[in-house]
This record gives C-alpha cells, sequence and structure tokens, in this order.
C-alpha cells in the first residue's frame, strides 16, 4: 500500500518551490502591501523552506526570523540561506504559531502563508491573537490562505482533507475577513481568486517552464504517480472552486 505522504510535503519532494495555493500571485500581493524596507523586522510563520523569506531579504535588505514546526522543513531553510549568503539577515528556529517565543510589539511585519487553514476552530483565533501580540503598533499581518466563494461546499472540503491528507479547515472569502476583524485587526483588505497551486500555467508562473518540466516528471514516476494524479485531478477538476485568499491586516 502507498504511503499517505501531506501534501505539501510531496510536492516539495517532487522538486516544487512554491507551495502556496495562489503561487507568486498571491504572495506578491501580500509584498505590495507589507511595507517592507530595509529597517523592518519581519516574523514568517511556517517558514517552510525560507523561499519567500529569501526573496524578501534579497529585495529589501530586511531582518527576518523564521520559525516552523517541522525540523527537516527548517534544515532544508538553513541550507537554502546559507546558499544565498543571509545568514546575517535570516535567522529560524522551531517554533509554535500559537505561542509564539517572541516578546509582546517585536515585530513590524508577520507573514504567514498556508497555515491557517491547516488550524482548527478556536487554534485559528489563538495563532492570529498571537500574531496581533507580537505584531507593533501600526505593524502588518500578512495571510495567504485557501479559501472558497460557493455555497454548499462541505463535500468538497473533506476531499480536500483526504486528498492531501491533512484535516483541514477553509473558510468562506467573508469569513476569513471576519476572522481577522473579530481577533482585533483593523483595516482588513483581501484579494481573492482560483488557486494555482497544480495547474499547469500556475506552476509555470511559479517554478519557470523547466521546473515544470522536472515536477512533472517526478509527478509521473511510478512511485509517485498515484497521489500526484489525485492531487491533479482534484485541484484542476473536482476541487476547481476552491480559492486562494490574501489578507493584509493592520493592528
Amino acid at each position: 500500500m502507498a504511503k499517505k505522504e501531506v501534501g505539501h510535503n510531496f510536492l516539495a519532494k517532487l522538486g516544487k518551490k512554491r507551495l502556496r495555493p495562489g503561487g507568486i500571485t498571491a504572495t506578491n500581493w501580500l509584498i505590495e502591501h507589507g511595507r517592507f524596507s530595509k529597517e523592518s523586522q519581519v516574523l514568517e510563520v511556517a517558514c517552510n523552506m525560507c523561499t519567500t523569506s529569501i526573496e524578501l531579504a534579497q529585495t529589501y535588505g530586511c531582518h527576518i526570523t523564521g520559525v516552523d514546526m517541522d525540523s527537516k522543513a527548517l534544515d532544508k531553510a538553513r541550507r537554502n540561506i546559507t546558499e544565498a549568503g543571509l545568514e546575517d539577515l535570516i535567522q529560524v528556529q522551531q517554533g509554535n504559531a500559537m505561542k509564539l517565543p517572541f516578546p509582546d510589539n517585536s515585530f513590524d511585519i508577520v507573514i504567514n502563508e498556508a497555515m491557517l487553514t491547516m488550524l482548527r476552530g478556536e487554534a485559528k483565533s489563538k495563532a492570529i491573537q498571537e500574531y496581533l501580540r507580537v505584531l507593533k503598533p501600526g505593524g502588518r499581518l500578512l495571510t495567504h490562505d485557501v479559501s472558497y466563494e460557493a455555497e454548499h461546499m462541505e463535500e468538497k472540503l473533506s476531499q480536500l482533507s483526504q486528498t492531501i491528507h491533512v484535516n483541514v479547515e477553509p473558510l468562506h472569502v467573508d469569513k476569513w475577513q471576519e476572522l481577522f476583524r473579530t481577533n482585533g485587526f483593523s483595516k482588513v483588505t483581501a484579494q481573492y481568486g482560483k488557486m494555482t497551486l497544480m495547474s499547469t500555467r500556475g506552476m509555470i508562473k511559479d517554478e519557470g517552464l523547466w521546473g515544470t518540466c522536472k515536477i512533472l516528471y517526478n509527478g509521473f514516476k511510478r512511485e509517485n504517480r498515484q497521489q500526484f494524479t489525485k492531487m491533479y485531478t482534484f485541484f484542476n477538476k473536482t476541487g476547481k472552486d476552491l480559492r486562494y485568499i490574501a489578507v493584509c491586516s493592520v493592528k
């Protein structure tokens, strides 16, 4: 029986570097709304392999702290940071989003992509309240998650959890924005659109043509084919009504 591997870990194994529902389009929207500068103190929660942090440090020269629960992802992040020569600007450590190991009012910007969807019920609010706590007054929370506009999505959301082997809980586009407001944020601005995680066009935009060819080649290897085909079919057919949402919330 084939091993059931968590979706984002499986895609990373195939060579995918951008593991976010809206890809580079959503990430770039967040960056545009973040007001990054050389002076910015940034926290990336669920930093994974630090793709976004590295690009931010290269572009703005800001100081970034990355946290993630996955020690293997952090090992990869450290290698990527070293290869980019950014050890002076980016530090990473293991950390829990619901109990961040930082004092109040520590950061100008908190960025968190594709993680809140994985928290259920009150856990979402606990994490958002932690982001609020560690942000300085006027600081910005930049989030990027799975969402939807259609009604009666229960069955498709259940299929999403089964497809990526994580018990996720996406919210309606209106509910995401309401969640940030009810947990203390103001000036909540959002953009949403079609998920591009596994569309061919989205992968080419995120990974380039050569990177996409590599992912497809690895995906159709015998040992990966079943899970890759299942994910590709779900995101491009069954779950095509799913959306990404990018949100900028101000403390």
